[in-house]
């Protein structure tokens, strides 16, 4: 009987957690929005100028929320307060931007994302082993040197920052796509029998953004910035490398990584190598489909949406197999 109602309580406190999570995001949104710093629009975005005016930074509200009902509502632990603290800690390095008359610098921001990143790989070989699963070939686990999978890491947070905030450039594009990633890592964990209380988190996060994209959804109100983007990449990082399957965030955020990767690595190679690479593709790619092939704002999130989910699914039919 004890048991009957120790789990009883505990299905009570998470469904307290997913109210909070996707109302409390509703409610303070409608609240906050007018108080939130302005979009200046974005000079090299294909329609960048339509955005100019909109509130923007919303991050700071949902990522707010999200940090609230994970800390109520999720078994308590050290580590897990460690890692919301740098959830927040990276969406303030978005907002500060958001709020900026003039934008950061962007070595500045990538220097504080490698900060963040070291904290993370620190605080994950603190309290768990460097251990791998290759989800798709069997549950095969491997052990590697934690310096290695500290570095591992660190690479993986930091391009998951950028990649997600590079993807955010469409009205509800790197939310819908990215609570996608999320509930794949949520299924695939769950199937593969881990219950790290940490992974419910990720169902808190989704219904902040869905509360989020209540408001995002095309044409917006409002916008997320780097406050939002920054957060959420952090946050799918930190996801992947607790499911125990870092190596699946290739194919659960796919999506994300063409679409905002494919213009760090053009970026990156012209500026340092001068080499000049996808001379007739605009990137991100969302700017490349809206602007080459006429696709609206509605076509290109439903259309990313679909394809990460495409590819989620048969990801984990594979793994079912």
């Amino acid at each position: 009987m004890l048991y009957l109602i120790d789990g009883l309580s505990h299905q009570i406190i998470a469904l307290l957690g997913v109210i909070i999570a996707f109302f409390g995001t509703v409610l303070l949104t409608m609240a906050l929005k007018d108080k939130l710093p302005r979009d200046q629009g974005r000079a090299f975005a294909v329609e960048g100028a339509k955005s100019a005016g909109k509130p923007r930074g919303a991050g700071i509200i949902f990522v707010f929320v999200f940090a609230i009902s994970a800390l109520l509502c999720c078994d308590f632990s050290l580590e897990l307060v460690l890692y919301v603290l740098l959830v927040v800690v990276e969406m303030f390095t978005g907002y500060f931007d958001d709020a900026a008359e003039k934008p950061w610098n962007e070595y500045l921001k990538g220097v504080l994302d490698l900060a963040v990143a070291v904290a993370t790989a620190v605080v994950y070989l603190h309290y768990n082993d460097s251990s791998i699963v290759f989800a798709l070939f069997g549950n095969t686990s491997v052990e590697i040197p934690a310096i290695l999978y500290g570095l591992l890491t660190v690479v993986l947070v930091w391009a998951a920052i950028n990649v997600t905030n590079c993807s955010d450039g469409v009205d509800g594009l790197s939310g819908s796509v990215s609570i996608v990633t999320m509930m794949s890592f949520y299924a695939l964990t769950k199937m593969a029998g881990n219950d790290d209380p940490f992974l419910f988190t990720a169902v808190l996060f989704a219904l902040c953004l869905l509360g989020y994209l209540w408001f995002n959804a095309t044409p917006s109100l409002l916008l997320m910035g780097d406050a939002g983007s920054r957060a959420m990449g952090f946050f799918l990082a930190v996801l992947a490398i607790k499911s125990k399957s870092p190596v699946m965030f290739l194919v659960y955020a796919i999506v994300l990584i063409l679409d905002g990767g494919l213009g760090l690595v053009k970026v990156s190679l012209l500026r340092f190598l001068k080499i000049h690479i996808l001379k007739n593709t605009l990137t991100p790619l969302h700017d490349n489909v809206r602007k080459k092939k006429e696709w609206s704002n509605a076509q290109v999130t439903i259309r990313f949406t679909i394809l990460q989910l495409a590819v989620s699914v048969i990801a984990l039919y594979i793994y079912r197999l």
